[in-house]
């Protein structure tokens, strides 16, 4: 059991990107935040990408996945170990998620995490919300809420994270408690990083554009991105949540067009996936802070600059740290799950009623 108040807990993601394991501390009693400690990173090498990328969209039982099982859990022992922790949140990688379909699949065996660390390990934290008519994603909305009242502000602002997938958390941080009404939104927005590391990797073999470094040779094609903007999805009211691939039909839109064009085109998408997630927002955000490998492509910034009517920065600036906001957010909702503390609501999942997820495993002894 934890011991009363704070404690000192570790968060563990492994995000669509497939670049690594993310791990961080975090001091919390699952409802506010104390402070922050120590962070990590164990990345994939490429064989371990490539290993991983073929698993992509498998359910478990599929043929072929205890390779990519087994690089997962050792990735997360090699990067959690050098770390002490009071507990463990392990959000495993996500393969597939079909919410409304097969459910979702994080793959990760906790437990067997635990008796490798020898700590109380968290994990499983979708499969209850989906069971209960959620979405299961997005998660970090109630840690969005925690960090805003950390940084004191007073009204209301937008998280938005730019990953493979991008999503967005509208925060009122004058509410006391993340599941009150009104105090967060959150959705995915659209695909963000994922399909333009995708081309850039079939294409010419690097895994990201590095700096916007090609985006900023090209030019938007309008007629995709039209295209684009058509599909059902940006249409569909919040909650709502995608796979990493539920738009795997975007490469055909810029199939024809030149690497540069290309890069600019698919980083313009995801740019107008959050403009229009906008229309959404129950209150306009005083700012938007983004946390994700997004924020550190400058022309992506550009055009969120440009599209939103109020102001868009890294959320560093802020003195948090938005490559290790996910696993922050693991940490903190692994103490909410030891506690019996709710991890989503309505107005972030559209589960049916504030619910907590997760299974907490011991080490045996």
């Amino acid at each position: 059991m934890l011991k009363p108040g704070k404690v000192t807990a570790l968060g563990a993601m492994s995000g669509t990107s497939l670049d690594g394991v993310d791990v961080a501390i975090l001091e919390t009693d699952g409802e506010k935040i104390f402070g922050f400690g120590e962070t990590g990173y164990r990345g994939y090498t490429e064989d371990e990408q490539a290993i991983l990328r073929a698993a992509l969209g498998k359910w478990h039982g599929a043929e072929g996945l205890q390779q990519a099982f087994d690089i997962v859990q050792k990735a997360h022992i090699e990067a959690v170990s050098p770390l002490e922790a009071s507990i463990i949140g392990f959000h495993g990688q996500t393969l597939a998620h079909e919410p409304r379909g097969r459910g979702t699949h994080q793959m990760g065996d906790g437990a067997a995490l635990a008796e490798a660390l020898g700590r109380p390990v968290v994990w499983d934290f979708r499969t209850n919300d989906v069971a209960l008519g959620g979405e299961g994603a997005p998660l970090a909305p109630f840690f969005h809420h925690a960090c805003a009242r950390y940084l004191g502000l007073s009204e209301p602002v937008a998280f938005l994270n730019l990953g493979g997938v991008g999503n967005i958390t509208f925060v009122d941080p004058r509410t006391e408690q993340p599941q009150d009404k009104g105090a967060v939104l959150a959705f995915d927005t659209g695909p963000a990083n994922a399909p333009l590391n995708d081309l850039l990797q079939e294409r010419l073999g690097v895994p990201y554009d590095k700096d916007g470094a090609l985006a900023r040779k090209g030019t938007v094609e309008t007629g995709a991105l039209e295209l684009f903007l058509a599909d059902p999805f940006f249409y569909k009211m919040p909650p709502k949540s995608l796979d990493r691939d539920a738009f795997s039909e975007i490469n055909s839109l810029v199939f024809e067009l030149s690497d540069a064009d290309a890069a600019a085109t698919l980083t313009g998408m995801a740019a107008a996936s959050v403009l229009q997630a906008m229309d959404h927002a129950p209150e306009a955000p005083t700012e938007v802070l983004v946390t994700g490998g997004g924020r550190h492509n400058p022309v992506m910034m550009q055009m969120l600059n440009a599209a939103l009517d109020c102001r868009v920065c890294n959320i560093d600036e802020t003195g948090l740290d938005g490559d290790m906001l996910e696993a922050q957010a693991f940490a903190y909702l692994a103490v909410r799950v030891a506690r019996g503390l709710p991890t989503s609501c309505p107005s972030t999942t559209g589960v049916r009623a504030a619910v907590g997820g997760g299974t907490v495993s011991y080490p045996s002894g």
